[in-house]
């Protein structure tokens, strides 16, 4: 805000204490943070990281997204209907994958640079929580990136720890 005129320094003589310069008058407001990436959309593209990541979800879907409806402070994600193919089922049964909607708790407002096209398909993680599916990490989908297509291709076969499921919140199996 600029100093008031009542209050200008130049209306007093100098040097009687009557008046106190502005102090940092020459610097511009400070923006507002940049909100922090949604946690489902940080991950790391490297191949550990993503089958990791596979390790602790209750199922692994590639898909296509219809569209994304934001409410509650969450992201709910509705797949195309016959762009999916479930990579790894987990306690997902039919009526799950039928008509799936995916929920992203608490990405409301965060950015997702996924996200920003819906393009092309994803490959989605998640666990299964009181009938919802919640998403622990999305990823574009890329046919060239050679860490996803090692992962996927070797996801099955790679020795996840038994401490992975309790990652999350969720309870053991």
């Amino acid at each position: 805000f600029p100093w008031p005129d009542m209050l200008n320094c130049n209306k007093f003589p100098f040097d009687n204490d009557l008046c106190i310069s502005v102090q940092f008058g020459n610097s511009q407001a400070t923006q507002p943070p940049v909100s922090k990436i949604c946690t489902q959309c940080e991950m790391e593209h490297k191949a550990d990281g993503i089958m990791e990541q596979m390790c602790s979800s209750d199922f692994v879907v590639k898909l296509r997204i219809k569209e994304i409806k934001k409410e509650n402070g969450e992201r709910r994600l509705v797949a195309a209907q016959k762009k999916k193919k479930l990579l790894k089922v987990g306690p997902l049964k039919r009526k799950d994958t039928k008509k799936l909607v995916l929920h992203m708790k608490n990405a409301g407002a965060c950015p997702c640079p996924q996200l920003d096209d819906l393009s092309g398909s994803f490959l989605v993680m998640g666990r299964k929580v009181g009938g919802r599916l919640l998403v622990l990490a999305i990823y574009r989908w890329e046919k060239k990136n050679k860490e996803m297509k090692f992962a996927v291709k070797f996801m099955f076969s790679y020795p996840c720890s038994m401490h992975y499921p309790f990652f999350y919140g969720a309870e053991p199996h």
